[in-house]
């Protein structure tokens, strides 16, 4: 049941459905771009801990080097250091963003030398946490 007016002005209720539609689609979009740009996190002000893509290249002595790429963690940690009257004189917290699941995949190098073996271990973030640093998986430079 289409309006007088509509037919009057030369509408037709298909064309009155392109319009509908057009303009839910339009919407649907700006809609979408709102959420998008709401999830796409800046990383520079990022706070937390979380996976995401990563390429290295993997070497060994006298092996050709291979670019891997795979997902590794990445964020800030709360960390904290205060003075206490007691030695050590400082009561320290640090937590890395590290693996708290992680599958090991291996790559082969090329071109290694009967000595070396071709095979570089490697993991592949599946799950990141805040935590102590391990030596394991992590460089904790001076922890």
């Amino acid at each position: 049941m289409w309006s007088k007016t509509l037919l009057r002005e030369g509408g037709s209720p298909d064309r009155m459905w392109l319009r509908s539609w057009t303009l839910w689609l339009a919407f649907s979009l700006w809609l979408g771009s709102i959420a998008l740009s709401a999830a796409v996190t800046k990383l520079d002000t990022f706070r937390g801990c979380a996976v995401r893509d990563f390429s290295f290249v993997a070497q060994k002595p006298g092996c050709r080097g291979l670019r891997v790429a795979t997902e590794a963690c990445w964020g800030r940690c709360q960390t904290w250091e205060k003075l206490v009257p007691e030695p050590p004189y400082i009561q320290r917290h640090h937590q890395v963003c590290t693996y708290s699941r992680a599958r090991y995949l291996t790559a082969r190098l090329a071109a290694c030398p009967p000595h070396v073996s071709p095979l570089y271990p490697y993991p592949l973030a599946l799950q990141c946490a805040c935590s102590l640093c391990s030596p394991r998986d992590t460089e904790c430079e001076t922890f």
